[in-house]
């Protein structure tokens, strides 16, 4: 049992209110069809917004805010089990589901996202693997998504509040 406190303590803690900083992230490029583009936050769901994070040894908490496409803000909360457990979280396009799992050293988590969804009659599948990490006052998320349109990867860096 000691040696279970002992790795849990090592990890990090993400919890906390962050802002997303734009100036230090890379949205990168969608892939084609996906319009947009560049770094920041745009329309359409991709940028990065503010984020409240809770956490506990076997859940982590996401609340985040964007801007939608028709411009307001939007509110998503996302929840993941830090036990290796699948969880299932309802988005706008229907539902995702999601494993996240500790790094061998315990410094990064990383959460494995599929999400199933139709679009023209069509059902498609979108994988996304992020990679959440802390250093030096930031919370840094590395994300690669698969979609039927090609690959995309960004990195969202956050500023604690």
């Amino acid at each position: 049992m000691p040696l279970t406190l002992n790795a849990q303590g090592s990890k990090p803690n993400f919890a906390g209110s962050w802002a997303y900083n734009a100036s230090k992230s890379d949205m990168g490029q969608p892939p084609q069809g996906m319009g947009g583009g560049g770094g920041g936050q745009r329309p359409g769901g991709f940028g990065g917004g503010d984020m409240v994070v809770k956490q506990d040894a076997n859940s982590l908490t996401m609340e985040r805010t964007r801007q939608g496409m028709d411009g307001q803000a939007m509110t998503t909360t996302t929840k993941y089990s830090l036990d290796g457990k699948e969880t299932v979280n309802s988005t706008g396009m229907g539902e995702s589901k999601s494993v996240a799992l500790w790094s061998a050293d315990g410094k990064t988590l990383n959460i494995v996202t599929t999400m199933s969804f139709n679009f023209d009659g069509q059902t498609n599948e979108m994988k996304t693997t992020e990679d959440w990490s802390l250093a030096g006052g930031n919370l840094t998320v590395v994300s690669t998504m698969n979609t039927p349109n090609g690959e995309r990867k960004t990195t969202r860096v956050y500023d604690k509040k």
